[in-house]
């Protein structure tokens, strides 16, 4: 058994912007605690938590890392995460880990868009949550402006624990042993405020305190805990990672302050599927039946793949024997780690709380349950929110032969990240990459060469427009062909007409007689529906129509399968080009989500791209979210424009709306393209 109890754990996750400083921070904390000699810093590439080749040539973090060490009789697990929004999607994951959010501001830059994501994330989360003003030293800082708007953006709830002083050298507390100057405020107010804000959950303790006056610190721990978990208190630490000022003191709101698993919010398990889903209470006891987490994929080509879970309930030891999910095969553990960064540490036992990692076990998957139960129901945590993929390359090997080897990474790069997406376009013969912005799509495919060895031709991919008719039409055609031995006859009459816009395509069979027999009429169909695929008017596949085949010949002799396919594909091109078809285009539902400020350029900027504004909205202090309608053609390149337009605080998702015509120019280009290709052939 580990030599600590449940009750000493503490889990926590550094998220926030990018450059907030959360590695130093990680460094700072275990430089601290005697976990390493000497802090690392992102610019040698020698710390801990950013360990990966990538991670050290990009100089941020890429994906979330684990680290541990104790102190003052805790033992603090702690999830180092990215902060640029194209890796949002590894932060998010952690959150299904831990007790705690520490949300990490640079005091330079301020209130950021992750940092409002950050933050309402958590809240769903239920997490208890700390904010992290670090850079406190750095130079043209306004704190008290700072602690002012984050006051305005996320309520009365936020109080300072401690505030800087001797010039923002240091930091004095305002808890334990509220005594001192501080550089701003006054540390006797700032005391008072966390009092009266944490005793108004807890009505004995609200009592004794107006009849005495006062409380002391150990009487304000359990409704301190109280407050946390219910969001009626987010503390605010003021830190240099840099120059260790306030290290200590967060450390001890570490130790004293953070929730054990005992003491924090449990997890949102469901059990079963649909409407007889019910919730699920998890329970930290060592001695129940294992029940853990998988958060964190890690597919490696050398250890092979790795899931880094959280054990939420029972004592998971090596040598057990696990279930994924509602898989019948257990596997046994045979090497069970706790992660120190890259080392891989093997341990005995891990506790509830605890974070661990099990490798060689190819079933594991992102947001998989372990347990050890035979007849355990289908038991996973409420599903987490990830913003959709948007940004994508259409991708294919240099070299032949390739082909397998790119499918196979390409799920590896998946299993890793809930934020990509693979598509494979029929109608244009690609697979598409998706991610969440123009550096994890550079990412990825730097992950396939330097970590796979496999390299990769990419190319902005074809927008999957669309072909429909508008007004009825018939076609005809006969196909006849003797040469020499037996021939091939088929006659076919057919008329269409078009269906309401996304009812797809529909087949009628009307002859009558025999006229064509009816072992042919599938053949028949399968021309059609070839003719359907390569379109007539710009090479687009054909929907929203009726065929309804009504008359034909056949031959007792000559009538085959081959002859009525082709009359049905040449019958179908005749009638499609007489009835005026026209080019359809994706048009996208669009949420962009930009500072207020910036309201009228983006809502200006999606107007000349044929779009328009549904509804604006505001979010919180500083943020608003813009609603509408957008051709997908149109938003070529719009990550890159809504980055500039905001400075890097913008974020938009799309999801299908439905398909409407192509402006007449529009049309004419593509028709035009597409006949051109028709004449090189």
């Amino acid at each position: 058994m580990p030599h600590y109890t449940v009750d000493s754990l503490r889990t926590v996750a550094l998220v926030g912007h990018f450059a907030s400083g959360k590695t130093t921070l990680a460094e700072a904390l275990l430089h601290q605690a005697g976990a390493i000699l000497a802090p690392g810093t992102v610019e040698r590439g020698d710390t801990v938590c950013d360990f990966d080749p990538l991670e050290k040539d990009y100089r941020h973090s890429l994906s979330t890392s684990v680290v541990h060490f104790s102190h003052a009789g805790a033992e603090v697990r702690l999830l180092d995460t990215p902060g640029y929004p194209d890796f949002i999607g590894h932060a998010i994951c952690a959150l299904a880990a831990v007790e705690t959010a520490f949300i990490v501001i640079n005091a330079q830059t301020g209130i950021e868009l992750t940092t409002h994501r950050m933050m309402a994330w958590a809240a769903e989360r239920k997490l208890c949550r700390v904010i992290v003003i670090n850079k406190i030293d750095a130079e043209r800082v306004d704190l008290p402006a700072l602690l002012t708007s984050l006051q305005t953006a996320f309520g009365k709830e936020v109080l300072p624990i401690n505030l800087p002083a001797e010039g923002h050298r240091r930091v004095v507390d305002c808890f334990f042993n509220p005594a001192g100057d501080a550089d701003f405020s006054s540390v006797a107010a700032a005391h008072q405020a966390l009092v009266d804000q944490v005793v108004e959950v807890d009505e004995a303790l609200m009592a004794q305190y107006l009849e005495q006056g006062e409380v002391s610190a150990e009487a304000l721990h359990a409704p301190f805990e109280a407050a946390l978990r219910e969001g009626h208190l987010i503390p605010v630490c003021f830190v240099s990672a840099r120059t260790s000022a306030g290290i200590t003191e967060l450390l001890e709101v570490l130790a004293r302050l953070a929730p054990n698993p005992l003491e924090g919010n449990p997890p949102l398990f469901v059990k079963g599927e649909g409407d007889a889903a019910v919730e699920f209470l998890s329970h930290p006891d060592p001695a129940a039946h294992v029940l853990a987490h998988v958060f964190k994929v890690v597919s490696d080509p050398f250890v092979g793949k790795m899931g880094v879970f959280r054990v939420h309930q029972g004592t998971l030891r090596k040598d057990s024997q696990l279930f994924v999910g509602l898989g019948k095969n257990p596997f046994k553990v045979g090497h069970l780690f706790r992660l120190q960064g890259k080392r891989h540490e093997e341990v005995e036992a891990l506790l509830p709380g605890d974070i661990g990692a099990v490798a060689k076990v190819d079933d594991i998957e992102f947001d998989a349950v372990l347990h050890d139960s035979h007849d355990e129901d289908h038991l996973h945590l409420r599903p987490l929110r990830f913003p959709a993929p948007m940004l994508g390359l259409a991708i294919e090997p240099k070299r032949r032969g390739d082909e397998q080897k790119i499918s196979e990474v390409l799920h590896k790069l998946q299993a890793e990240d809930p934020c990509i997406k693979i598509e494979y376009h029929p109608g244009t013969h690609e697979t598409v990459l998706r991610a969440l912005g123009e550096l994890h799509l550079r990412y990825l495919l730097d992950r396939m060469s330097v970590t796979y060895k496999l390299e990769v031709q990419t190319q902005p991919p074809r927008i999957p427009y669309l072909e429909t008719i508008t007004q009825r039409a018939e076609g005809h055609h006969r196909h006849k062909k003797q040469s020499g031995g037996a021939g091939q006859f088929g006659e076919v009459f057919l008329r269409i007409e078009p269906l309401p816009r996304g009812e797809g395509f529909a087949f009628a069979d009307a002859v009558y007689g025999g006229a064509i027999p009816g072992q042919f009429i599938g053949s028949v169909e399968k021309g059609v529906r070839a003719a359907l695929a390569a379109g007539t008017l710009a090479g687009f596949p054909v929907q929203d129509l009726k065929v309804t085949v009504y008359d034909g010949k056949s031959h007792s002799v000559d009538g085959k399968d081959v002859a009525f396919q082709a009359a049905g594909r040449k019958a179908m091109l005749e009638a499609l080009r007489a009835a005026r078809p026209i080019v359809l285009e994706p048009v996208v539902n669009i949420e962009i989500t930009v500072p207020e400020p910036k309201l009228g350029d983006i809502t200006a900027d999606l107007t000349t791209r044929r779009g328009h504004v549904a509804a604006t909205d505001s979010l919180s202090a500083g943020v608003a979210l813009i609603r509408g309608q957008v051709p997908l053609a149109e938003l070529d390149g719009y990550a890159g424009r809504l980055k500039s337009l905001t400075g890097g605080q913008g974020a938009y998702s799309i999801s299908l709306s439905h398909y409407d015509a192509v402006p007449q120019d529009i049309q004419q280009k593509l028709a035009a393209g597409y006949k051109g290709v028709v004449e090189e052939d």
